[in-house]
């Protein structure tokens, strides 16, 4: 499997974060497209089949990361 690079996951892992933020899975439709894209760019790049698990792994492939930093329960 190709790994992406750490700064292609820290800055989808950023754009995810502030399109929660902003509450773009009840916004309009280019919001929530560009949600799902996201998102389904982290699966693919991590290598997994939902949200929750791409973000648990994309956050433990970023450099300093530990076992301890996540929790499938922290999203």
């Amino acid at each position: 499997m190709l790994m992406a690079h750490p700064t292609v996951l820290r800055n989808l892992l950023e754009q995810y974060a502030a399109l929660q933020a902003l509450d773009a899975e009840n916004g309009s439709e280019e919001a929530r497209r560009r949600m799902e894209d996201i998102a389904y760019t982290l699966c693919v790049s991590t290598g997994t089949a939902d949200i929750d698990s791409a973000l648990v792994a994309a956050r433990h492939r970023l450099p300093g990361a530990r076992p301890e930093d996540d929790s499938v329960l922290s999203v």
